[in-house]
């Protein structure tokens, strides 16, 4: 739980730095340069990622069960999924769907989140997940009030909106009929 728990401080810590400490990052990226800080941001949050997948996996070994969700959250958690992909993949294809939601991947993590956290009730599950959800909406709200800076963006169009459905559509079958029980030894659907 400790490799967990320290994944989720480097993790989610460099990408709240923006949240809590924004003049300080301005000052590290003029310190540093534009891509040192971007290399140091990723670093950090590699190195915290492998500890929250290994704090994780190690953990499901010897769970602490803090709630039994009831089977129908299921299904409210496979529908939050369908809207996390499409959203997920609307963070990078500039349309009409990116426009509507504001901030498409945090909509992704949130919908991720608390799809998560409806139907897993280890300790484990609690801390990883109710982490990333309360950190998305910290960051929305943070999002709201800090000047947003230029950013390259591709041109807006219907087709990018196709793209994120069919797309979204097709990450998520992936995920329910393959990828999750592959990559997380949970499978979703029972052949």
């Amino acid at each position: 739980m400790l490799q967990l728990i320290i994944g989720l401080v480097l993790f989610l810590g460099i990408h709240s730095v923006s949240i809590v400490a924004r003049p300080w990052r301005n000052a590290m990226v003029t310190r540093l340069g534009e891509w040192p800080w971007k290399g140091l941001y990723s670093v950090v949050s590699l190195i915290g990622l492998v500890l929250i997948v290994r704090g994780y996996a190690a953990a499901r070994f010897d769970p602490v069960v803090l709630y039994s969700p009831p089977a129908w959250t299921h299904h409210v958690a496979m529908l939050l999924m369908l809207v996390a992909f499409p959203a997920l993949l609307a963070a990078y294809v500039p349309g009409g769907i990116q426009r509507v939601l504001k901030h498409p991947m945090l909509v992704a993590v949130k919908a991720w989140a608390l799809a998560h956290l409806l139907v897993t009730g280890t300790l484990a599950a609690v801390v990883l997940f109710g982490s990333f959800l309360a950190w998305a909406v910290a960051d929305r709200i943070s999002v709201k009030r800090r000047p947003q800076g230029a950013t390259f963006q591709a041109r807006a169009s219907r087709a990018n909106d196709v793209i994120v459905l069919v797309g979204g559509l097709a990450l998520y079958l992936a995920f329910v009929f393959w990828l999750h029980g592959m990559l997380f030894g949970v499978p979703l659907i029972s052949r």
